[in-house]
């Protein structure tokens, strides 16, 4: 059976949820492998919506074994309330396993985030405020504490009095802010360890022994290629390697043993919070994608900001990721336009680009080169085969597939959990 990896390709928000949840239904194994609970994924059941932001989508699926990987960071409070949200809700959360190394968001990290996040004033770089970013800071400074510390009392205690000498002299003497308090945050994290303990275990080895035994593992990436540590629009990205190569150090599975890339896309584009984005729309046109879109985040509720489908930046997510085929979401959303477009080039300081700049100064600066397709102004949400879509929107698909060098094996046309066409390439 196969393993497949499945990442956004675009900033985040594609709708890798949706995605994650119908290939689940063949899987055995499904694995968060970066990130913690400022990314969300939506799934519609039926009439229930479900929003997860730490638990791995393929929890909804009785069969599936739930996994947050080494690379993730996790806020032991968020986990426990999504646990038995889901439980409330007739889905059994005992199956999950979490990595024994993964490193835990800590008190003094959220209060960092929102300190560190206000001083930057116009330089806001859009943090969801939920600690990530500081708790990475303390994972690569080597003064993190991990899952594995909350089952040794006296090694957490001895890690949390550093860490919090530290950083009450930041918060204190940096930021104005009064100091946090060792002995409430030792007893709240603790007392952790009896609510998560059966499910801490040595997720590398599980994942090994899956596939020796060829299980179907799917790798579900948070956020998007452009919001990668490294190869995002940095400063405006996140914490960690949302991009393929992520899914190995995050979950401690070797390359070698990566049989599929899934890249996820909307059929437009959106971003939220700061940063460049060649094809925003200011106009009616935007404020109507996100008003059918529903753009907003599943986890802040932050408007997103829209644009047409940029084909500069989605080659860009190809090519890093080495992606094998393309999963297109919400292609229904374009029914409402009579035009489209989509972004084949960048002008941008006298010069032409046809592949995605690096340099701040020039990304800043790009004004998009486009390609008009014509719409298509007919209802597809209840289409489930290629040959059924308008030939416009047939048209469309084809169109990016040329442009983009890979297949595009799902199209996502409507939120239903069975409102997916399914492509043979």
């Amino acid at each position: 059976m196969p393993t497949t990896v499945l990442i956004g390709a675009q900033w985040g928000d594609e709708g890798k949820g949706k995605v994650t949840d119908h290939l689940s239904e063949s899987a055995d194994v499904v694995v968060r492998y970066q990130g913690g609970n400022n990314a969300g994924h939506t799934i519609i059941v039926g009439t229930e919506r479900f929003a997860l932001t730490l638990i791995p989508s393929g929890v909804l699926y009785p069969q599936v074994t739930p996994v947050i990987g080494n690379g993730c960071v996790i806020d032991p409070s968020v986990l426990v309330t999504e646990m038995a949200e889901l439980a409330d809700r007739n889905i059994d959360p005992t199956r999950l396993k979490i990595s024994a190394n993964a490193h835990l968001i800590m008190p003094y990290h959220r209060k960092l985030d929102a300190v560190m996040e206000r001083f930057l004033g116009q330089q806001q770089i859009g943090t969801t405020k939920r600690g990530i970013g500081p708790a990475y800071m303390d994972k690569f400074s080597r003064h993190g504490i991990r899952v594995q510390d909350l089952f040794d009392p006296k090694i957490f205690r001895q890690k949390l009095e550093v860490a919090l000498k530290d950083k009450n002299k930041i918060l204190t003497k940096v930021y104005n802010s009064l100091p946090m308090d060792i002995e409430p945050i030792a007893d709240e994290y603790l007392g952790y360890a009896d609510s998560i303990g059966d499910y801490v275990t040595d997720t590398s080895l599980l994942l090994w022994e899956a596939q020796q035994a060829g299980k179907n593992i799917i790798f579900e990436g948070a956020q998007g290629t452009l919001l990668d540590i490294d190869h995002g629009t940095y400063p405006f990205v996140t914490s960690s390697n949302p991009t393929a190569g992520g899914a190995t150090t995050g979950s401690g599975v070797g390359p070698t043993t990566i049989d599929r890339i899934v890249g996820v896309a909307k059929a437009y584009i959106t971003r939220v919070g700061t940063g460049p984005f060649p094809t925003e729309l200011f106009d009616d046109i935007g404020a109507k994608m996100v008003d059918i879109g529903g753009e907003f985040g599943t986890v802040t509720g932050r408007r997103r900001r829209c644009g047409w489908l940029d084909l500069v930046a989605l080659r860009y997510a190809v090519r890093v990721n080495g992606l094998t085929e393309l999963a297109m979401t919400k292609l229904d959303i374009l029914s409402h336009f009579e035009n489209l477009r989509v972004a084949v080039g960048y002008d941008s300081l006298g010069d032409r680009y046809t592949e995605f700049p690096r340099q701040q100064r020039v990304l800043y600066n790009c004004r998009p080169v486009y390609e008009e397709l014509p719409g298509w102004n007919t209802d597809i949400s209840n289409v489930r085969k290629f040959s059924d879509l308008p030939k416009e929107a047939q048209h469309y698909i084809e169109y990016v597939e040329d442009t983009i060098g890979i297949p595009i094996s799902m199209i996502g046309v409507g939120p239903a959990r069975d409102a997916t066409v399914m492509r043979t390439t």
